[in-house]
């Protein structure tokens, strides 16, 4: 997931906004007691998320893969006051998990999680979207952009991570790498969809901004 040194991730975040310290003890807690902390959006991609959502301003945000809430607690930064953050997890643990850390935010009330498979739930969502983040199954990036676009409102913002997926897109295809195959495909959808433009950005693993047109 790094494609550049330590040294330069470490003083592009020192150069960057400083995470609150509500969001410090959630990354030191996800690291201490959760399975996989590796997958946790950190500091300078949350910064990143942050700013993008204040820039959007957006009133309704939804959130594809959970995990522990960093992500989630990034985007609500920019949520207006009316607004509302939808995120959805399919792993049980981590419910009560995401609720405390969420509950000890300004936001706590306008969070709305939802347990089980996004493609379920997304359609029965009642709701426009203004910003959109994918960080979920990768099989499935191809199927949420299309059950997302129809919810999203015009100039809307979609966000999807990992699709550079630790320089697998460079590399030889394995004929069983779904995640892969699929992320190969959906760069290439967003890349030429004329619903809407898009620019990738070398982030972390990667991290497209597709602006719905």
């Amino acid at each position: 997931m790094h494609f550049i040194s330590q040294d330069l991730e470490d003083y592009i975040e020192q150069h960057s906004q400083k995470e609150s310290a509500l969001l410090a003890a959630l990354n030191k807690e996800t690291y201490q007691k959760i399975l996989l902390p590796r997958m946790l959006s950190g500091h300078f991609q949350g910064r990143v998320l942050s700013m993008l959502s204040k820039l959007i301003r957006p009133v309704n945000i939804l959130e594809i893969g959970t995990y522990t809430g960093y992500s989630a607690l990034c985007l609500c930064e920019g949520m207006q006051v009316t607004g509302q953050l939808h995120t959805i997890d399919i792993k049980e643990e981590l419910v009560d998990f995401q609720r405390k850390h969420f509950d000890k935010s300004p936001w706590g009330k306008q969070i709305v999680q939802h347990l089980g498979e996004a493609v379920d739930i997304i359609p029965a969502l009642d709701l426009k979207f203004d910003l959109v983040f994918i960080d979920a199954d990768k099989e499935n990036y191809l199927n949420y952009f299309e059950l997302i676009l129809p919810k999203m409102n015009t100039g809307g913002i979609i966000l999807s991570d990992n699709v550079l997926w630790s320089g697998k897109v460079l590399e030889p295809l394995h004929p069983n790498d779904l995640s892969t195959k699929v992320l190969l495909e959906y760069n290439q959808l967003l890349a030429t969809d004329p619903r809407v433009e898009t620019v990738l950005l070398p982030i972390r693993d990667g991290l497209t901004v597709s602006r719905v047109l």
